[in-house]
Order: structure tokens, then C-alpha cells, then sequence
């Protein structure tokens, strides 16, 4: 029976192999779904800085926010912007709805406090996004070109040793950090400690941030060798659970494009100095453009 037991073994870690690799192919149909979605990244057609007082929509090009004319009128009506809250109001005529109830105006709540409200008009949504105090509309469009066009996402092979499993540094309280955009404005996060790994023979280390203060998942925003050269330019998102007895599992397998990679209407945050990492991680999503 001895000789039998470096087979059995054998058997055992190609079944994990195996299945590890089913549920990452899982995931990133998911991912990929997720994007191609009507509320998805590839909709997002659309992106307005908001100025004090009023501001004209609709599909002529008049107005400030101009809109696709295959579900704006003219004129639609105007978004109003005083001591950072918003208003729309809607021109006689025009059908629109917030949270599915008929509207001829309302206050529209920013994603500053979690969800926005969604203001729905045709195959077009429009909300309302603060960043670094300014506000501004996002579009999303049900008939985006970028939607249509899309040819699907485009992975390295999936590579077990791209899963590392990292040390946990906790600060004594969560650090407020401030992230620069892609934008030019600057978001502010928490970050609740390190983490610190070896890969390609070197010890390495990741600060990741809380997206929001009461997230059940840590956010990595981190560069490596591969950028511009088969990942997207600017860096790359990691989502990992959070830690637990000290660790923190980094599956560079999950490794994601930000936004900005499909739309260019993102505010994508960019990677801190200390997250730019001197070595080359050829695991997760490539970029093709």
C-alpha cells in the first residue's frame, strides 16, 4: 500500500487544482456579467460636473448636460445645485421616475451616504456622485455603444501560486488616507492596517483601504510590472475578505481592471506610492486596448 500513497496524494492536489480553477472560471463569468449588466460599467456613458444653480438637460445642445436623443426631449428639464444638495425638475410633459414612483420634481440624494437616487427616464439613468465635494451626473445608458461593442474580458491562466496567503498588520485605529483619482480630485478612505508577503522571492507589502467605513471586505489598489504591458496602465483593483486570525488571502487569480479600463466617464482611484509593486504579477485580468 506504500506505493500507492504518492498517487493518492498526487490525485488529491490535481482534484484541488481542479476545483480551485472552476471557481475562479465562476468568478469571472460573474465579473464579466456584472460589467455587461443594465446597471454595469459598459453603460456608463456620461459624466457632468454640476455648477451652482441651474443646470439644462436634455438632447439639444444647448443645454449643459447633454443627453442621447433616443430617450431625452429637447429640453428635459434642469438639475439645481445649492450648498451641495440637487434638485431636478422636469419640464411639463416629460416622463421620468424616481424609485419607480412618477416625478415631476424631487431632491435626488448623492452616492455620498450610500445608494444614490436614480432618476429614470427612457433606456437612460442618471444620478447623482460626490467626489472631493464637488458633485456632478452620471449617465448610465441601456443602449451604450460601449455595451454593444463589447468583446469580453481576457485573463492570464489561472495560476494557484498567485494565491497568497499574506501576514495582517492592524493599525491601533484605522488611518484616514487620502487616494488621488483619475479625475485630478482626491477620495478619502480608512485604512485599517498592511499586509506583507513574499512573491518571486522578494517581501512585499500592500496597504489596502476601506471603500466605506462599515465594508466587509478589503479594497487593494496596486500597480505592478505587467501595467502597460498586458494590464491596464494605471494599476489594478484586489477585493479580499477581511482578515481573520492575522491573515489575509490575496488571490492575484481575482486580480480586476478598474473602471476607467471600460468607460471613460470613471473616477477611478489610482495606486498609492506604497502599492506600486517592483515585480510582475501575470495572474488575473489583462487589458486589450
Amino acid at each position: 500500500m506504500r506505493s500507492f500513497i504518492p498517487v493518492l496524494a498526487l490525485s488529491g492536489l490535481l482534484a484541488a487544482d481542479a476545483g480551485y480553477e472552476a471557481g475562479i472560471a465562476q468568478w469571472r463569468a460573474a465579473r464579466e456579467a456584472e460589467l455587461k449588466a443594465d446597471d454595469g460599467w459598459l453603460t456608463v456613458t456620461g459624466l457632468f460636473w454640476l455648477q451652482e444653480g441651474g443646470n439644462p438637460f436634455g438632447s439639444a445642445g444647448s443645454n449643459r448636460i447633454v443627453l442621447p436623443a433616443h430617450s431625452a426631449p429637447a429640453r428635459a428639464g434642469v438639475f439645481h445645485l445649492s450648498g451641495g444638495k440637487v434638485r431636478v425638475r422636469l419640464e411639463r410633459g416629460v416622463s421620468a421616475t424616481v424609485g419607480g414612483r412618477q416625478v415631476a420634481e424631487a431632491e435626488l440624494r448623492s452616492d455620498a451616504a450610500g445608494k444614490p437616487d436614480h432618476l429614470v427616464l427612457g433606456d437612460l439613468t442618471l444620478f447623482v456622485i460626490e467626489r472631493g465635494g464637488r458633485y456632478a451626473i452620471r449617465l448610465r445608458d441601456r443602449r451604450s455603444a460601449l455595451r454593444r461593442d463589447f468583446r469580453g474580458l481576457e485573463w492570464y491562466p489561472v495560476q494557484p501560486a498567485y494565491r497568497v496567503e499574506a501576514r495582517f498588520h492592524p493599525h491601533a485605529a484605522p488611518k484616514p488616507v487620502q487616494v488621488a483619482t483619475a479625475v485630478g480630485g482626491v477620495e478619502r478612505y480608512l485604512s485599517p492596517g498592511y499586509a506583507s508577503f513574499t512573491l518571486h522571492g522578494r517581501e512585499l507589502r500592500l496597504d489596502p483601504v476601506l471603500e466605506s467605513p462599515g465594508s466587509r471586505e478589503l479594497f487593494f489598489i496596486f500597480r505592478d510590472r505587467t501595467a502597460g504591458k498586458g494590464t491596464y496602465p494605471a494599476g489594478r483593483f484586489l477585493y479580499t475578505p477581511l482578515p481573520a486570525n492575522g491573515r489575509v488571502v490575496l488571490d492575484f487569480n481575482k486580480a480586476e481592471s478598474p473602471p476607467c479600463a471600460y468607460t471613460p466617464y470613471a473616477t477611478c482611484p489610482l495606486p498609492p506610492r506604497e502599492n506600486r509593486l517592483p515585480v510582475a504579477i501575470e495572474a488575473g485580468e489583462k487589458y486589450r486596448h
